[in-house]
């Protein structure tokens, strides 16, 4: 029960590596909130953690949906120790002059303004408390970007660098920031980062560059989530955790 006592909120928690996470978040003691703005499945999956979890519907580029976010944690645990930024967006796999200005917004909105909103919402309480954990989902695609994600790669590498920046600015508040570098994983977003259907051919393309022989899961990364948000790491921060199969070798 590394995370007894705990309380976090997951976005992106609906499906995917958020739901991992989430999961195993409660499997280990702590009370969470799934947020997703699929808000069904939000709820389907707080339902099935069962009491000590709670479903929250949120667009988190939306600046008062944030604030209902750590309302719900609030109001139903009392406070907030985790912070997870997992909700992601990608453009499909194209060449980069094709991406039209709307999906670029969108995919820089989701990935980088939305850790900006949350950061401006709960940086305070944390402050307030003396402590405070956040775990940013970047990429490998920040660190060793493929052609044709071109956008989706910067903004990930964006997310990347605030992490690093917000971990010297709030370590004296005793606020630890560090973010995971999945490589490509089995998740509802996987034909978009391929640009080609889900086929088993198709992934042995994207599979052969990396070492340990698989796409990530998102046990793989609840896994790693854990371990940085639990006392396990209270002298981590500031780190990108590359959780690749040793594709960024």
């Amino acid at each position: 029960m590394r995370l007894a006592g705990k309380v976090a909120i997951v976005t992106g928690a609906a499906s995917g590596f958020g739901e991992g996470i989430a999961r195993l978040y409660a499997e280990q003691g702590a009370k969470v909130v799934v947020a997703d703005l699929n808000g069904d499945g939000a709820g389907s999956v707080a339902s099935d953690i069962g009491q000590n979890a709670r479903a929250a519907q949120v667009d988190v580029t939306r600046v008062e949906d944030v604030k209902r976010m750590i309302g719900v944690a609030t109001q139903n645990f009392g406070n907030v120790d985790i912070l997870v930024n997992n909700a992601g967006f990608t453009h499909a796999n194209q060449p980069l002059m094709n991406v039209d200005e709307e999906t670029y917004d969108r995919v820089f909105e989701v990935n980088v303004k939305a850790i900006y909103l949350a950061t401006m919402e709960i940086v305070p309480l944390w402050r307030q408390a003396g402590h405070g954990v956040m775990v940013n989902v970047a990429s490998t695609a920040g660190l060793r970007p493929r052609p044709g994600l071109t956008w989706y790669n910067a903004s990930k590498g964006a997310v990347i660098t605030m992490t690093k920046s917000m971990a010297v600015e709030l370590a004296p508040d005793k606020i630890r920031v560090n973010s995971i570098c999945p490589v490509i994983g089995e998740t509802g977003l996987l034909e978009k980062f391929m640009g080609q259907p889900d086929t088993p051919e198709n992934r042995k393309k994207f599979i052969s560059t990396i070492p340990l022989g698989r796409m990530s899961k998102p046990k793989d990364i609840a896994s790693a989530a854990l371990f940085l948000a639990s006392d396990d790491a209270e002298f981590v921060t500031g780190v990108a955790l590359e959780v690749d199969g040793g594709r960024c070798v």
